[in-house]
Protein backbone atom coordinates (compact mmCIF):
# COMPACT_ATOMS: atom_id res chain seq x y z
CA UNK A 1 0.00 0.00 0.00
CA UNK A 2 1.31 3.73 -0.96
CA UNK A 3 -0.22 6.31 0.80
CA UNK A 4 0.51 10.42 -0.54
CA UNK A 5 -0.94 13.41 -1.11
CA UNK A 6 -3.13 13.70 -3.80
CA UNK A 7 -5.41 15.44 -5.51
CA UNK A 8 -8.99 14.80 -4.72
CA UNK A 9 -10.79 15.67 -7.85
CA UNK A 10 -9.99 12.20 -9.51
CA UNK A 11 -12.47 9.75 -10.64
CA UNK A 12 -11.84 7.22 -8.09
CA UNK A 13 -11.19 9.36 -5.15
CA UNK A 14 -14.37 10.87 -6.21
CA UNK A 15 -15.87 7.38 -5.60
CA UNK A 16 -14.57 7.07 -2.35
CA UNK A 17 -15.85 10.60 -0.94
CA UNK A 18 -19.24 9.59 -2.74
CA UNK A 19 -19.05 6.61 -1.25
CA UNK A 20 -18.40 7.71 1.97
CA UNK A 21 -21.38 10.15 1.50
CA UNK A 22 -23.56 7.03 1.09
CA UNK A 23 -22.47 5.73 4.50
CA UNK A 24 -23.00 8.75 6.75
CA UNK A 25 -26.46 10.81 4.89
CA UNK A 26 -28.51 7.74 6.31
CA UNK A 27 -26.99 8.59 9.71
CA UNK A 28 -28.08 11.67 10.35
CA UNK A 29 -30.51 14.62 9.23
CA UNK A 30 -29.02 16.78 6.81
CA UNK A 31 -28.44 19.36 9.62
CA UNK A 32 -26.11 17.52 11.29
CA UNK A 33 -23.52 16.79 7.63
CA UNK A 34 -19.99 18.61 8.17
CA UNK A 35 -18.45 17.13 5.26
CA UNK A 36 -16.54 19.32 2.49
CA UNK A 37 -16.78 18.83 -0.75
CA UNK A 38 -14.28 18.40 -3.35
CA UNK A 39 -13.37 22.37 -4.28
CA UNK A 40 -13.06 22.75 -0.13
CA UNK A 41 -10.55 19.81 -0.08
CA UNK A 42 -8.84 21.18 -3.10
CA UNK A 43 -7.68 24.60 -1.03
CA UNK A 44 -4.41 25.16 -0.31
CA UNK A 45 -4.95 25.16 3.45
CA UNK A 46 -5.51 21.20 2.72
CA UNK A 47 -3.04 17.96 3.24
CA UNK A 48 -5.56 15.33 1.18
CA UNK A 49 -3.75 11.67 1.13
CA UNK A 50 -4.84 9.12 -0.58
CA UNK A 51 -3.91 5.38 0.36
CA UNK A 52 -3.42 3.26 -2.77
CA UNK A 53 -3.44 -1.04 -3.02
CA UNK A 54 -0.46 -2.66 -5.12
CA UNK A 55 -2.72 -2.24 -8.15
CA UNK A 56 -3.16 1.48 -7.63
CA UNK A 57 -6.48 1.42 -6.90
CA UNK A 58 -7.99 3.50 -4.15
CA UNK A 59 -8.99 2.14 -0.98
CA UNK A 60 -8.71 5.01 1.77
CA UNK A 61 -8.29 8.46 2.00
CA UNK A 62 -8.19 11.70 4.56
CA UNK A 63 -7.07 15.35 4.97
CA UNK A 64 -6.15 17.74 6.97
CA UNK A 65 -7.49 21.23 6.76
CA UNK A 66 -5.16 23.43 8.84
CA UNK A 67 -6.76 26.30 10.11
CA UNK A 68 -4.82 28.83 12.89
CA UNK A 69 -3.91 26.78 15.96
CA UNK A 70 -4.35 23.14 14.89
CA UNK A 71 -5.31 20.77 11.99
CA UNK A 72 -8.59 19.32 11.41
CA UNK A 73 -9.20 16.20 10.29
CA UNK A 74 -12.14 15.47 7.57
CA UNK A 75 -13.15 12.97 5.10
CA UNK A 76 -11.44 9.57 6.80
CA UNK A 77 -12.62 6.87 4.89
CA UNK A 78 -11.59 3.39 4.07
CA UNK A 79 -13.73 0.59 1.97
CA UNK A 80 -15.66 -1.79 3.49
CA UNK A 81 -13.35 -4.13 1.62
CA UNK A 82 -10.31 -2.38 3.07
CA UNK A 83 -11.03 -2.60 6.73
CA UNK A 84 -9.38 -4.28 9.21
CA UNK A 85 -6.17 -4.78 7.72
CA UNK A 86 -4.68 -0.87 9.23
CA UNK A 87 -5.26 1.39 6.23
CA UNK A 88 -7.21 3.96 8.49
CA UNK A 89 -4.48 4.19 10.99
CA UNK A 90 -1.79 4.17 7.97
CA UNK A 91 -3.57 7.04 6.76
CA UNK A 92 -4.25 9.29 9.82
CA UNK A 93 -0.71 8.86 10.95
CA UNK A 94 0.57 9.51 7.80
CA UNK A 95 -1.41 12.93 7.44
CA UNK A 96 -0.58 13.93 11.14
CA UNK A 97 3.33 13.65 10.01
CA UNK A 98 2.83 15.63 7.02
CA UNK A 99 1.00 18.53 9.14
CA UNK A 100 3.65 18.17 11.76
CA UNK A 101 5.99 19.13 9.65
CA UNK A 102 4.50 21.95 8.41
CA UNK A 103 4.58 23.15 12.14
CA UNK A 104 0.91 22.01 13.26
CA UNK A 105 0.70 21.08 17.00
CA UNK A 106 -2.74 19.84 17.51
CA UNK A 107 -5.51 17.94 15.74
CA UNK A 108 -9.38 18.19 16.36
CA UNK A 109 -12.21 16.46 14.76
CA UNK A 110 -16.03 16.39 14.56
CA UNK A 111 -17.51 12.79 13.84
CA UNK A 112 -21.27 11.79 14.86
CA UNK A 113 -22.84 9.57 17.54
CA UNK A 114 -23.57 6.96 15.10
CA UNK A 115 -20.21 6.08 14.20
CA UNK A 116 -18.71 3.48 17.16
CA UNK A 117 -16.20 2.48 14.95
CA UNK A 118 -14.93 5.83 14.29
CA UNK A 119 -15.26 6.60 18.05
CA UNK A 120 -13.35 3.23 18.77
CA UNK A 121 -10.35 4.23 16.13
CA UNK A 122 -9.82 8.01 17.42
CA UNK A 123 -9.47 7.20 20.80
CA UNK A 124 -7.36 4.58 20.02
CA UNK A 125 -5.48 6.59 18.43
CA UNK A 126 -4.59 8.92 21.19
CA UNK A 127 -8.11 11.73 20.56
CA UNK A 128 -9.77 12.53 23.42
CA UNK A 129 -13.18 14.15 23.46
CA UNK A 130 -13.15 18.13 23.60
CA UNK A 131 -15.94 20.84 23.39
CA UNK A 132 -17.36 22.00 20.64
CA UNK A 133 -14.94 24.09 18.11
CA UNK A 134 -14.48 26.57 15.50
CA UNK A 135 -17.75 27.58 13.17
CA UNK A 136 -19.23 23.87 14.21
CA UNK A 137 -23.21 24.55 15.76
CA UNK A 138 -24.38 22.84 19.28
CA UNK A 139 -25.65 19.44 17.98
CA UNK A 140 -26.37 16.54 20.35
CA UNK A 141 -25.39 14.30 17.28
CA UNK A 142 -21.76 15.73 17.45
CA UNK A 143 -18.55 14.09 19.26
CA UNK A 144 -15.69 16.37 18.99
CA UNK A 145 -12.45 15.10 19.68
CA UNK A 146 -8.59 16.60 19.77
CA UNK A 147 -5.03 14.92 20.30
CA UNK A 148 -1.79 17.15 20.52
CA UNK A 149 1.20 16.09 18.12
CA UNK A 150 3.90 14.29 19.02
Amino acid sequence: MQIAIENPNQPDVIQLIDDLDAYQKPLYPPESHYGIDIAALSAANVLFAVARDENGAAVGCGAIVMEPGYGELKRMYVRPENRGQGVAAKVLAFLEGEAMAKGCAMFRLETGVSQPEALSFYARSGYARRERFGRYPEDPLSVFMQKDAG
